[in-house]
């Protein structure tokens, strides 16, 4: 699967109606119709596009968003949930995390208290990180294996991409030193200091 194929069930995963659950169920039916080493290169484009949002830019922006207290755990949700959005939402964040004030799913939980939000309006996905999975072990018949014959399928694909260990160590050194000033003024605007239960 190259990259506009995996962008391609993204846009339609974004644009589906219903909820995050039954468009999960729609995209593991869409990989289950696919050769299990679909499910393998599905994830691995699902990792590699994850690995390029982990800047601090974009964490602090999801910290501004969250209310403060972004774990890490809870930063790589957010990174599911933004490729989820589709590449445009994607690629434009990416370049200024402050158009994420842009997007209705951000401006519909301004003014609200964390505690108010409901499980599909949260900017997290964690569960989009598992569907490949579950597909790839229905059809190899591995559901017993707790996973670990997947993981191992795409740690190989990983490494089988040219020059991919070039290309992650670029991906961390950029979310570890990251562009610095960034202010996020709209985002700060939608969600000040000490607003949604920080």
């Amino acid at each position: 699967m190259n990259e506009d194929a995996f962008w391609a069930l993204i846009e339609e995963l974004s644009s589906r109606p219903g909820t995050r659950d039954e468009r999960l169920e729609w995209l593991e039916g869409e990989l289950l119709r696919r050769p299990a080493e679909k499910s393998v290169a599905f994830q691995v484009r699902l990792e590699k596009a994850c690995g390029a949002a982990h800047t601090r830019a974009l964490w602090r922006a999801a910290d501004r968003i969250e209310g403060g207290g972004c774990t890490d755990d809870g930063f790589h949700y957010f990174t599911l949930w933004l490729v989820g959005q589709g590449r445009k939402v994607y690629e434009a964040v990416l370049a200024d995390p402050d158009a994420l004030a842009d997007l209705p799913e951000v401006r519909a939980l301004a003014g609200r208290h964390r505690d108010d939000w409901d499980d599909d309006e949260w900017p997290e996905w964690e569960e989009l990180d598992y569907v490949a999975q579950d597909a790839y072990d229905e059809l190899t018949g591995q559901e017993d294996d707790d996973g670990e014959e997947f993981l191992d399928a795409v740690e190989e694909a990983e490494e089988a991409e040219d020059e991919e260990g070039e290309e992650r160590e670029e991906d961390e050194e950029r979310g570890a030193s990251g562009p610095e000033g960034w202010t996020l003024p709209r985002l700060t605007a939608l969600f000040p200091p000490g607003t949604s239960g920080s």
